[in-house]
C-alpha cells in the first residue's frame, strides 16, 4: 500500500495548531491543516505490512491501507467511497477519535505511525468541499417504521443506515438540538457544530425525521405510546448518569458535574442565553477539575477561555509513564503520558490524589482537601494538602444510563453494570429483553468512544433490518 519505500523516505508529518494566545480568544476549531500534497505524501508512508493491524485497532474496522493508497495516488473521490463504506461520520472521528488505529500501526513500533486520523479528516473535508457527498435515498420503501431514541453518534448512525434500507425512521431527542454528546458534550473548539448540521441535512433528505425536545418516557410521550407507533425501537440514549464524589461538603455551591458546565458553554456558543441564576462560569475563579480524561480536558480548555484565574486538574490514578514498552503493549492501546491541546493551554496537573472533603463559607465552596496515594492506591500518612477552589468540576466519567423514565417504562433487563442487556452476536444481536426493542452504543456497552458508538449504531441497524425484513444488505 502507498509507495513501497515511502515510510523510509518520508517523515511523519501531522496537522498543527494555532498559537495558544490566538486560539484562546474564541471557541472555533483551531487546527492548521496540511496541504493536499503533504497529505498525499503521508498516505505514501503506509507500508505493505502484510497484516494491517490498524484494521483491528479501529473499532469500526476502517479499510485504512486502501484509502491511504488512494490518497497517495490522488484518487480522493474513491477514497471517500472506501471510507464511507465503514464509517458514516468520518468528520466526527477525524476530529475527536483518539486514533487507536495509529497506536496499532506497524510503524508505531518506531514511534512514526502513519497520520491516519489526519488523512481521514482530509478525505472527508475534501469530499464535502467538492460536493461529492449526496443523500443516499432508498430506491424503495419497506413500509416499516422504526424509532431511534437518542441522537448521539450511535443514534445518528443507526437512523441513517435504516433510512437507507428503506424504513421510515424517526430520531427522538430530549434536548433542543440533535447530536447528543457531539452537540452538548464536546466543545466547539474541538468539534464545530456545523459538522453535525450538514449531516442532518443529508439525513433529512434521506428520509430521517428529527424530533428534538421530545423525551421518551415522559408524561408527554410514554414508552408504550412509542411502541404502538413503530415496528421496532432502538435505544441509543447513551450513558448519562455521572459518577459522583461522595465527600463531606459535596452539597456546597460551586461543585458541579462537568457536563452541566460544558453544556452551558455550548449553548452560549450556539446563541442561547443562560439565565443568570443558573449560569456556571469560570471567570476569575480558581477552578479544580477532578478527573484526568477527555471530559476533564474539555473543562480545562473551556475554563481558560472563560478567563479562569487558575485551573488545576487532579487524577486519582498514578502518573502514567512517558513512554510505553512497545514489546509489551503494541498493537494495543497503551497507557502512557499524553497532553491534550487544552492542557497545553495552561493548567497544573497532579496524579495519585484523592479528594477527602470540601469546605466553604456561606454555603459556597472555597477549598478542597486531599491526600496522596501510594502505588497500591493506599493513603500516604501525612500527605494531606488543600487547594483554593471557587469552582469544582467533576469529570470522573459515567456509571450507567439513567434508568428513570424510558428504561423503567420499557421493562428492559439490565446487566451487572446497569447497562441495557443485549448481545452483539448471533440471531438476537442488539435485541433487549423487551419485544421489538433493541439497544446500541453507550446505553448498551457503557461509557465509550464516539467510534464505538458509530460501530454499534451501524450494526444495530443491520440487526433491526434483518428482524423486520428477514434479511439485510446493510454492512455488518
Amino acid at each position: 500500500m502507498g509507495k513501497p519505500t515511502g515510510f523510509l523516505e518520508i517523515q511523519r508529518q501531522d496537522k498543527g495548531y494555532a498559537p495558544v494566545a490566538e486560539r484562546l480568544k474564541h471557541y472555533d476549531e483551531f487546527s492548521i491543516n496540511l496541504e493536499v500534497d503533504a497529505v498525499s505524501d503521508q498516505g505514501a508512508r503506509c507500508m505493505d505490512c502484510g497484516i494491517p493491524y490498524c484494521h483491528d485497532g479501529c473499532p469500526i474496522n476502517n479499510i485504512i491501507p486502501d484509502w491511504n493508497d488512494l490518497v497517495y495516488r490522488g484518487d480522493w473521490q474513491q477514497a471517500i467511497s472506501v471510507l464511507h463504506s465503514t464509517n458514516n461520520f468520518p468528520e466526527f472521528t477525524g476530529r475527536v477519535c483518539p486514533a487507536p488505529c495509529e497506536a496499532a500501526c506497524t510503524l508505531n513500533l518506531t514511534e512514526q505511525p502513519v497520520t491516519i486520523k489526519t488523512i481521514e479528516y482530509n478525505i472527508i473535508e475534501k469530499a464535502w468541499s467538492e460536493g461529492w457527498i449526496k443523500p443516499e435515498i432508498a430506491p424503495k420503501r419497506s413500509g416499516k417504521s422504526v424509532a431511534v431514541v437518542g441522537s448521539g453518534p450511535a443514534g445518528m448512525a443507526c437512523a441513517q443506515q435504516l433510512a437507507r434500507a428503506g424504513h421510515s425512521v424517526t430520531l427522538y431527542e430530549k434536548n433542543d438540538r440533535i447530536g447528543g454528546l457531539l452537540r452538548y458534550g464536546i466543545p466547539d473548539f474541538k468539534l464545530g457544530k456545523k459538522t453535525i448540521d450538514r449531516r442532518m441535512s443529508q439525513m433529512q433528505a434521506e428520509g430521517v425525521q428529527f424530533r428534538p425536545n421530545t423525551e421518551v418516557g415522559s408524561e408527554a410521550l410514554p414508552f408504550a405510546q412509542l411502541q404502538k407507533c413503530h415496528d421496532a425501537i432502538v435505544l441509543t440514549g447513551g450513558s448519562e448518569d455521572p459518577r459522583d464524589l461522595p465527600i463531606e461538603g459535596r452539597d456546597l455551591d460551586g461543585i458541579h458535574f462537568a457536563m452541566d458546565f460544558l453544556r452551558q458553554q455550548n449553548k452560549r456558543v450556539a446563541g442561547d442565553s443562560i439565565p443568570e441564576s443558573e449560569a456556571l462560569s469560570a471567570t476569575d475563579k480558581h477552578v479544580v477539575v477532578i478527573g484526568g480524561g477527555d471530559t476533564g480536558s474539555d473543562c480545562i480548555g473551556t475554563s481558560i477561555r472563560q478567563g479562569a484565574a487558575k485551573v488545576t486538574q487532579l487524577e486519582i490514578m498514578p502518573k502514567p509513564p512517558e513512554q510505553e514498552d512497545k514489546g509489551m503493549t503494541w498493537p494495543n492501546w497503551p497507557i502512557k503520558m499524553r497532553t491534550s491541546t487544552s492542557q497545553e493551554e495552561g493548567c497544573d496537573r497532579d496524579w495519585s490524589v484523592m479528594t477527602t472533603s470540601a469546605t466553604g463559607e456561606n454555603g459556597q465552596v472555597s477549598q478542597l482537601n486531599f491526600v496522596r496515594l501510594d502505588e497500591k492506591m493506599q493513603k500516604i500518612e501525612g500527605s494531606e494538602f488543600s487547594l483554593k477552589a471557587d469552582l469544582v468540576l467533576l469529570a470522573m466519567g459515567f456509571v450507567n444510563p439513567v434508568f428513570e423514565g424510558m428504561l423503567a417504562q420499557s421493562g428492559v433487563e439490565l446487566d451487572g453494570r446497569k447497562n441495557v442487556l443485549a448481545s452483539t452476536e448471533g440471531a438476537d444481536a442488539y435485541k433487549t429483553s423487551a419485544e421489538n426493542v433493541f439497544a446500541a452504543g453507550d446505553m448498551r456497552r457503557g461509557q465509550s468512544l464516539v467510534v464505538w458508538a458509530i460501530r454499534e449504531g451501524r450494526q444495530a441497524a443491520r440487526a433491526v433490518d434483518e428482524f423486520l425484513m428477514g434479511s439485510s444488505e446493510l454492512p455488518r
